[in-house]
């Protein structure tokens, strides 16, 4: 992902619904969430709702699919990890943060430094 890429995914979250909608789409897994339980969630009229899921979805941040009468939103994980690595690896010096390859489990590692689990000595 390159700079141009990312600016309409920053430019889609950086609106307050959009980004509650989109994060509730995260959290909500791979299922998704019916438009109108985003909208009931947040207390946004469906036009309005229906506006602002078109916004993230022209930005490729969500997708759709219709089941029965309902629209069945879900979040788009492959853009949100290209997002995350383009801001860890172009945005961020190493001294504080870094994406490290863990071949056995077959995933990357962000690692964030001030950020660790373990205790840190007072």
């Amino acid at each position: 992902m390159d700079l141009k890429d990312t600016i309409p995914l920053f430019a889609a979250l950086s609106q307050e619904t959009r980004l509650r909608a989109f994060r509730l789409l995260v959290q909500a897994g791979p299922n998704g969430l019916p438009a109108g339980a985003l909208s009931e969630k947040l207390g946004t009229p469906h036009n309005t709702m229906s506006f602002h899921l078109n916004h993230l979805s022209n930005a490729k941040l969500i997708s759709s699919h219709k089941e029965g009468r309902s629209v069945i939103y879900s979040a788009n994980y492959d853009a949100i990890r290209d997002l995350i690595g383009f801001m860890v690896k172009d945005c961020c010096s190493l001294d504080l943060a870094s994406i490290r390859e863990d071949k056995r489990k077959g995933c990357s590692i962000i690692e964030m430094a001030g950020y660790c689990c373990e205790p840190q000595p007072k």
